[in-house]
């Protein structure tokens, strides 16, 4: 069986323009935002079929039919879905790239679950041997509280202790049903050449390694004895859950607060950051002691584009701050480096100080890089010309990699004052170094597609699971049909809206926390422990979760690059323009603001627009039959408004009353949810009349639950909504 890899089968989802598409089939005439055209589906008379650009999505409004590219192909050609991505390709002339599917393969997402669940149960089993178990106290927990470490961090991080034994761990996972295969592929336990197998981790203190949706792909154990033949710390290798290109830690516990701060602190350890948690100091994650990657930069970018590298003051530390400046310099980051005290590092430092202690030396202490790398390097060159004239061409360098032009620029300006070296000079040498480096990222970009293999791919979700990935029995209770309409129409702000930026939450220490429209909804329905009775529902809300988790900051990143470039391009068009034709210094440099500020806020309503288009284009694109055809639905608007009514006024889109509508949605559809409940106990109520007891029990009950409904129409007001059919 062969399937089109996925790499190919985003550049074709990317490619692909609906309006394009369709006029092959359609003629189509503009009106407002959208296209319209008489109906390829049934015998239209007067034009009823939209296309709409933005949304990527055409929509029948008197027979229904449409869709996304690939399903108008579908549909129109009666191709299947591979078949309207070879259509789409051939097209766009994309190559596609294609391989036979391996039973493995077949197996990969059910394995990644398997994984995943045994890495959870890992994580409480060394818990609760921490703090439960005598050795596990007497070491393990000994250990943390000697390196002053408190029962809220340890918490927090859910730190543990694995016991001295061979296979302990081993043994407990067997009895409760969990594979061998994934204790070796997870790095739990490691097997010997006669077939023995070991845990990993035995007597070592654990600090588990966390996605950003908070799930323990990863361990690492540091030893306690002083034998130093043992490695002092042993982490998980790689595997089909693991990248550590791919995890900061801590990022888990810091990203609320790194949103709060809108600044990001890199330490190197795992104590580093805890102690730093202690001291009240969040916004802090680790790199584990290796080199940050882009991968690693990308998830950062997520939250801030501010970091402060923070490294001990010794040789080490040094190397491994100047190792990070280039990576995030060049993903385009607001970099600053702090250097401790000599013989600190973050966590002794944040353990002999109070939290303000520890704020106020990184506000006063932290520098930018070109004065970091100026204070450490030439003082090393001293009066060596020879040595001093290296030392400034890797600053000059470094300052290449940055991709905005006027951060550059202002750059150059900071390093003509430190290093005594005309403005001009600088400019010319960073000028050509820029384009070498920009001409060497091409070769090695194009070499790279050149060589790199076709990627393994993700597991889609696939009909057959649909049952087992239901909402489970309720599906089958009898209120899926009073539920549907209210679980729609919060599926639909997610296809709709999923990825768009949407409000701010509050954890339970009052941080500000970014949410997006999907984020929000996901821990409102959490919270309250609400999961979808219709399985469609719950089928494309949980595709759009993994859609999110598995591809968004890679596109994210991809996009704002292409935008990046197109700001870049019409700042320099526009900057030559203007230079052309301004008659004084004055003028220039009052329309290069102004020309700056339009161009900036184009960038940002078009990463804007990109999130609210993101998930719409996946799920309506989907493989699944189930997923395309629902979020297709949901996607098309079915009322335009005509051109005299927004001639005069502007008109709120839903867009713009998403602050309210998605707060109603989730309260209709727990009041829906409340008034099921009600049924249920009244239906209870008549059938036990023979039990006063009973009776008393569900009366009582009934009252709560229409104390409930009361307050949640409160929530929702007086103002009716129709639910989407």
């Amino acid at each position: 069986m062969k399937k089109i890899s996925n790499s190919t089968t985003q550049r074709i989802l990317e490619a692909a323009d609906i309006v394009e598409v369709v006029s092959d089939f359609v003629s189509l005439k503009r009106r407002g935002a959208n296209w319209v055209g008489l109906c390829p589906f049934h015998n239209d008379r007067s034009p009823s079929f939209y296309v709409s650009k933005a949304k990527g999505v055409c929509k029948c409004f008197s027979c229904g039919e449409g869709g996304s590219a690939v399903g108008f192909i579908m549909k129109h050609e009666q191709l299947s879905y591979t078949e309207a991505l070879r259509y789409l390709a051939r097209k766009y002339n994309i190559e596609v790239e294609e391989r036979e599917m391996s039973d493995e393969e077949l197996r990969a997402e059910s394995a990644r679950e398997n994984m995943m669940a045994l890495n959870e149960f890992a994580m409480r089993f060394f818990e609760d041997y921490m703090t439960r178990n005598p050795e596990g106290r007497d070491i393990g927990l000994a250990y943390f509280r000697y390196r002053g470490i408190s029962d809220a961090m340890i918490e927090r991080f859910h730190l543990g202790f694995a016991p001295e034994g061979r296979d302990v761990l081993y043994k407990r996972a067997i009895e409760r049903g969990y594979s061998e295969e994934y204790l070796i592929s997870t790095g739990l336990c490691t097997r010997t050449d006669d077939g023995r197998v070991y845990d990993r981790f035995r007597g070592r203190v654990i600090y588990p390694v966390f996605t950003l949706s908070g799930k323990p792909v990863a361990f690492g154990g540091r030893t306690l004895r002083k034998d130093k033949s043992l490695a002092k710390y042993v982490n998980s290798p790689e595997s089909e859950i693991y990248s550590k290109r791919r995890e900061l830690y801590g990022l888990f516990q810091a990203k609320q607060a790194i949103a709060k701060e809108g600044k990001c602190i890199i330490v190197e350890g795992y104590m580093d950051v805890i102690s730093m948690h202690q001291a009240g100091i969040c916004n802090v994650v680790a790199s584990s002691g290796t080199a940050l990657t882009v991968e690693q930069v990308r998830l950062i970018k997520r939250f801030t584009s501010s970091v402060t590298l923070i490294y001990d003051a010794d040789a080490a530390g040094i190397k491994a701050a100047l190792r990070g400046l280039e990576l995030l310099l060049q993903d385009g980051l607001d970099l600053k480096v702090l250097l401790l005290p000599e013989g600190e590092d973050p966590d002794s430092f944040a353990q002999s100080h109070s939290s303000s202690e520890v704020m106020e030396f990184i506000k006063a202490n932290e520098t930018d890089f070109i004065t970091f790398m100026a204070r450490i390097l030439i003082d090393r060159a001293a009066d060596d010309p020879a040595n001093r004239a290296r030392v400034i061409n890797r600053i000059v360098r470094t300052i290449a990699l940055i991709p905005n032009e006027i951060t550059r620029s202002v750059y150059i300006q900071e390093c003509s004052r430190i290093l005594f070296i005309s403005e001009d000079v600088l400019q010319r040498e960073v000028g050509k170094a820029f384009n070498e480096l920009a001409l060497k990222s091409r070769e090695d970009k194009m070499r790279a597609e050149s060589l790199t293999s076709i990627p393994a791919e993700d597991n889609q979700v696939t009909d057959g699971e649909r049952t087992q990935q239901s909402g489970g029995d309720a599906s089958h209770s009898g209120h899926a049909s009073r539920l549907r309409p209210y679980e729609l129409a919060l599926v639909c702000m997610v296809v709709r809206y999923g990825n768009y930026p949407f409000a701010e939450g509050v954890d339970e220490e009052g941080n500000s926390v970014p949410m997006t429209v999907l984020e929000y909804i996901l821990d409102d329905l959490a919270a309250d422990s609400i999961s979808f009775v219709n399985a469609d529902a719950a089928l494309l809300m949980r595709e759009a979760e993994r859609l999110s988790r598995l591809s968004w900051d890679d596109d994210l990143h991809r996009e704002q690059q292409r935008l990046m470039e197109i700001r870049d391009a019409a700042f320099r068009e526009g900057v030559e323009q203007i230079r052309a034709t301004a008659t004084d210094v004055g003028s220039i440099s009052a329309l290069e603001r102004s020309l700056t500020e339009r161009i900036d806020a184009e960038y940002a309503d078009g990463v804007k627009e990109f999130s609210t288009r993101y998930l719409a284009r996946l799920l309506c694109s989907s493989q699944d039959d189930v997923v395309r055809n629902l979020a297709e639905d949901l996607v098309a608007e079915r009322h335009i408004l005509s051109k005299m009514h927004t001639k005069y006024a502007r008109v709120d889109t839903e867009q713009d009353l998403l602050g309210d509508l998605v707060p109603r949605k989730l309260n209709e559809l727990k009041s829906a949810i409340v008034a099921t409940r009600i049924l249920d106990t009244q239906n209870e109520l008549k059938s036990s009349l023979s039990d006063p007891e009973r009776v008393m029990a569900l009366m009582q009950h009934l009252q709560e639950l229409e104390a409930m409904r009361r307050s949640l129409a409160k929530l929702i007001g007086d103002r009716v909504i129709s639910p989407i059919k």
